[in-house]
């Protein structure tokens, strides 16, 4: 069983930055896929990036490619979503993930879900 827990989240104005942590509780971090989704009101929840534990290969979603990059540190057991030129299409509940498999971009690939962190942009 892992244990993830979302820090970070707030309430931005469009443009600004935020870093989102995620720490797990296992001794195996570093053989897990780690992902964050996003989940807005009235949406289904959607991938946003991930960091695969191979060679820690990253993707992310096209609406978020190029402002957010996300990275782990394993002797942390943690992985962080750096977002930046926030939108206000970004506000959502940001989810992290934790997998086994190799790489993944589905709600299903993902075992472990944390509780969730709001973020919120607005003018």
């Amino acid at each position: 069983q892992v244990q993830l827990v979302e820090s970070g989240g707030g309430l931005v104005q469009p443009g600004d930055s935020l870093r989102l942590s995620c720490a797990a509780s296992t001794r195996t971090f570093a053989s897990y896929t780690m992902a964050w989704f996003r989940q807005a009101p009235g949406k289904e929840r959607e991938f946003v990036a991930g960091v695969s534990w191979v060679a820690g290969r990253t993707d992310y979603a096209d609406s978020v490619r190029g402002r957010f990059t996300t990275s782990r540190d394993n002797a942390k057991n943690t992985v962080y979503l750096r977002m930046n030129s926030l939108k206000l299409e970004d506000t959502a509940v940001y989810y992290c993930a934790a997998s086994t498999v190799e790489w993944g971009k589905r709600r299903t690939d993902y075992n472990y879900w944390g509780q969730g962190t709001q973020v919120t942009v607005s003018s």
